[in-house]
């Protein structure tokens, strides 16, 4: 995907980017390929997959969910900024928190967010399970995204206690999901959450089908979850 049909292909999803905008995408593009050669953030570097497969995949997001508003967003297992970076770049009244278990890669979103200039997004060095347990976010997001970090059982685990009631958790899977979501109903329902929809689309260019599973937080989440460290994914709920 050339940055041309990258522009377009938004713009049909009443997406329009402004030069800056593209030029923060650019400059986020040289990052990333700058310090994938320090330290592992991705497999894919051409440029046009990147833009299709990374930043395009990332603000698929918006195509079901609306992001105009100003909402508080958690990246949970953020990588190196998938889909939270690109979402901010296009929606500039979103404030966004990531938050990742490798604090090199914490340390390659810091440097994006500077570069960048990006305001109210928030980068932290630490373990889902841990983060899930502090009073300062716990029960504090409108929104809640993960990007094929794990099964659907434990994503919930340790993103449901991130939710404010009525909040939404919005998984993005590229696989078939109907055996994870059947698998991660009863840790749902324990969680506080309601499975609402799995939306499926076909990305541009026959790039492969990707699925976007919302799961809305109905009750509070019990205050022994997320359980320890290792935990959840030892003992899947």
């Amino acid at each position: 995907m050339t940055l041309e049909e990258f522009k377009y292909a938004l713009a049909e999803h009443d997406i329009q980017l402004t030069d800056q905008q593209m030029q923060q995408f650019e400059d986020y593009y040289n990052l990333l390929v700058e310090w994938n050669e320090k330290i592992n953030l991705t497999a894919i570097t051409d440029k046009e997959e990147v833009y299709l497969k990374h930043f395009y995949d990332s603000i698929s997001l918006a195509f079901s969910n609306d992001f105009t508003e100003p909402k508080k967003l958690v990246d949970v297992g953020s990588g190196a900024g998938f889909p939270s970076i690109p979402l901010r770049i296009v929606f500039p009244e979103l404030d966004v928190t990531i938050v990742d278990s490798l604090n090199k890669r914490i340390k390659f979103i810091e440097t994006v967010i500077s570069e960048l200039k990006l305001t109210n997004v928030h980068a932290y060095h630490d373990r889902a399970e841990t983060f899930g347990q502090n009073k300062t976010f716990r029960g504090q997001f409108d929104i809640v995204t993960a990007r094929a970090v794990a099964r659907l059982n434990l994503l919930a685990e340790f993103c449901l206690p991130l939710l404010k009631k009525g909040g939404q958790f919005l998984a993005m899977k590229a696989s078939q999901t109907d055996d994870e979501i059947e698998e991660a109903k009863h840790a749902i329902a324990t969680l506080g959450g309601k499975f609402i929809e799995d939306i499926a689309f076909e990305l541009p260019q026959e790039a492969g089908v990707r699925h976007i599973v919302r799961i809305e937080k109905r009750k509070e989440t019990p205050n022994k979850y997320p359980r320890k460290p290792g935990k959840p994914a030892k003992k899947p709920l």
